[in-house]
């Protein structure tokens, strides 16, 4: 079986999208990093409810829609991971990961 390219899955956990950095969403400046350290392509999941690291229980609510939870996955060269969590420490947003080895292949017909 042939592999593809070894690196590494990151997954960040951010309990609210309502934290704003450099006038984004908590969201949209996560993902400007990861273009910024040379990720291409995440997937940003919505969460229903989750707890944050300090015990703070956080859901989505119509109300409140900036209390809602997301978990974002991407997946890269571990040098560049490296980079983008050196780039998140660096922010002042309070964000939980995980992070795991990979192996990962981009499919599809005219794809470099």
């Amino acid at each position: 079986m042939e592999v593809g390219m070894q690196g590494s899955q990151l997954t960040v956990f951010a309990a609210t999208t309502g934290p704003r950095k450099h006038h984004l969403t908590t969201v949209g400046w996560i993902l400007d990093e990861a273009r910024q350290a040379g990720i291409h392509g995440a997937t940003v999941v919505d969460v229903s409810e989750c707890v944050d690291v300090h015990g703070k229980y956080h859901a989505a609510r119509f109300v409140e829609l900036a209390d809602q939870p997301v978990a974002i996955t991407l997946a890269g060269e571990s040098e560049r991971v490296d980079a983008l969590l050196d780039r998140l420490r660096h922010g002042s947003v309070p964000l939980f990961y995980t992070r795991c080895a990979v192996d990962y292949e981009v499919l599809g017909s005219g794809v470099p």
